[in-house]
């Protein structure tokens, strides 16, 4: 059975379960007694979590634990026909592949027809186990979740304590996954700077991760140095907030001090609009539209701006976070008092002194971490770097020019078929690396200005 048709299926039990608690506490509540300690909802709750929390424990085990069982089936199964190393692998990748149904069976030899059937057959049988123990896991825990219920119970309690629970294993995952990406980042970035020194990566100014097959080949020693990606990556996110910061920030101002509330209704809605295009489609009308007016543009005044530029991926790029910007700024402003506001207007300011001596250092906090997020974003954007900027590694300042950045190079070394030991493929998790301390940096800055200033205005 499908784990969607399991998932609907338990949800169906829980409101059962839930309908039965509250059936009880409604009939002990008439002919008690005494109070009622729980609202019946508290009680409809405990019944159905009890009833089908540890079925879903279960189910998530097992969804867990199933491929590492059946691997050592199909190892265990493979060892009497002496299958090893990379044979092993391939093997093993195209049986489960034939039991998945993404390969057809008919060009499977004979020991795979063999090994599918082996493992169809366990997972049959552990299939039957699972659905044993669930059911068994949802009796239990409905007969003894019931027998609880009566009106002195404090069922409230309960569920406030799971409730906080739930929240701490919520908070641990975060925690648990932040780790181990930083850990699987930073494992694969030092296998890559076992190979490339680190002063080359951060230093050199030639990069050309193509490694050749053959030691005699041309071009056999990949050079690995990320300055022009790191200019690459600078320059387009300079374009970017030369064209985000100043618009979005003044929309946020007009927004929140002039507009009325008509207005207001109508631009900020379409503004954010422009946050739920993809940005995909921003790359298209940076390269059918932006692109080619400004290489026509360019050869107008006599200069020669290249069909995939840095000033395209830029500008488009800034019109993409303009609602980030705006967005955020325009809610930081309005949160500001306003009796800073009046007190301004009473000491004879005009509206202009008091946004600009009053209101916006009030709000520079939040601002600056606007600002830092739209840096981020424009720093972690490839679609549109790939189609209007190009992915050649040169290294310049001349916005007129092609260049690339950091993501675009990441995506192009992780593209196809590649093996996870060669130093052109880990180079992209050094490269992952250095966004995640570049973005760590940003938010670190964030919050010491965000602090140094809200300590000066509170």
């Amino acid at each position: 059975m499908p784990h969607s048709t399991i998932f609907l299926v338990l949800l169906g039990i829980a409101l059962l379960a839930f309908y039965a608690g509250q059936r009880k506490i409604h009939h002990l509540a008439l002919v008690s007694a005494h109070k009622q300690h729980s609202r019946s909802v508290f009680h409809g709750n405990y019944v159905a979590l009890w009833t089908v929390l540890p079925a879903i424990l279960i189910l998530f085990g097992w969804i867990s634990l199933s491929p590492l069982l059946l691997d050592y089936n199909l190892s265990q199964y493979l060892a009497q026909y002496d299958i090893q190393g990379a044979d092993r692998s391939l093997t093993a990748a195209r049986v489960f592949s034939f039991v998945s149904g993404s390969l057809d069976a008919s060009v499977a030899s004979d020991v795979e027809l063999g090994a599918v059937d082996y493992i169809n057959a366990w997972q049959l049988r552990y299939e039957r186990y699972v659905t044993l123990l669930i059911a068994a896991s949802i009796a239990v825990g409905f007969m003894w979740a019931l027998r609880r219920v009566s009106v002195r119970f404090t069922a409230r309690h309960h569920i406030e304590r799971l409730t906080q629970i739930v929240m701490v294993i919520a908070s641990i995952i975060a925690i648990l996954t932040t780790i181990g990406i930083i850990l699987s980042l930073l494992f694969e970035t030092l296998r890559f700077f076992e190979t490339v020194p680190v002063s080359e990566f951060l230093t050199g100014l030639k990069w050309s991760p193509q490694m050749a097959i053959r030691a005699d080949q041309a071009g056999s020693s990949g050079a690995f140095g990320a300055v022009p990606l790191f200019a690459g990556t600078l320059l387009i996110t300079f374009l970017a907030m030369c064209v985000a910061v100043p618009i979005g920030v003044m929309t946020a101002i007009y927004l929140s001090e002039y507009a009325t509330a008509s207005v207001r209704s109508i631009v900020k809605p379409a503004l954010e609009l422009l946050a739920g295009i993809p940005t995909v489609v921003y790359g298209f009308f940076a390269a059918i539209v932006v692109a080619p007016l400004l290489r026509d543009g360019g050869a107008h005044l006599g200069l020669a701006v290249s069909s995939e530029s840095a000033l395209a991926a830029g500008l488009v790029m800034g019109i993409m976070i303009i609602p980030f910007v705006s967005s955020l700024s325009d809610d930081v402003i309005r949160a500001v008092p306003q009796t800073l506001r009046d007190g301004s207007s009473a000491l004879g300011a005009t509206s202009a002194e008091t946004i600009r001596q009053v209101v916006l250092p009030a709000a520079l906090p939040g601002i600056v971490s606007a600002i830092l997020l739209a840096i981020s974003r424009a720093i972690g954007e490839t679609m549109i770097v790939v189609m209007a900027a190009g992915v050649a590694a040169n290294l310049t300042a001349n916005p007129l020019e092609s260049v690339t950045t950091i993501t675009v190079q990441i995506v192009m070394l992780l593209v196809g078929d590649q093996e996870f030991d060669s130093p052109k493929t880990l180079a992209a998790f050094a490269l992952g690396m250095l966004l995640f301390l570049v973005t760590l940096t940003l938010n670190v800055i964030a919050l010491y200005v965000v602090r140094r200033f809200r300590e000066e205005y509170e």
